[in-house]
């Protein structure tokens, strides 16, 4: 797990450093402020959660087991769901797009709780 997690850690990292200079850069003439505003949003739960991936990754090291390894595809997952949401929504304009996002968020919670209850198990 220690090497799948740190790789996608390393790729939402670059990726959302990559995102958010694209949109502070090349797409504050294109978008609307309330469409660079989610647009943001997404880069913001991408980069706070590629720091909880990589953590995940660092902890399963030590603590081993499926809860440790829930949180990281949760958070991986949350990541494509909600930040990958609400960049193609503020790309296309496809305001349907919208009502994917609540999934990733819940994947956050879920990697989030499976974390804490990884946590709460140690002795």
């Amino acid at each position: 797990m220690l090497r799948g997690f740190l790789m996608l850690a390393a790729f939402f990292g670059f990726t959302g450093v990559a995102l958010g200079a694209f949109a502070a850069h090349g797409l504050k003439a294109r978008l609307t402020p309330e469409y660079l505003a989610i647009f943001h949003t997404g880069v913001t739960y991408q980069l706070v959660h590629t720091l909880a991936l990589f953590g995940v990754a660092l902890l399963a090291t030590q603590i081993p087991g499926r809860l440790i390894t829930w949180a990281g595809a949760s958070f991986a997952i949350g990541i494509l769901l909600f930040s990958g949401s609400l960049y193609v929504l503020t790309m296309t304009g496809i305001s349907k797009l919208g009502i994917i996002t609540p999934f990733g968020g819940l994947a956050f919670l879920i990697g989030w709780f499976c974390l804490g209850l990884a946590a709460w198990r140690l002795t």
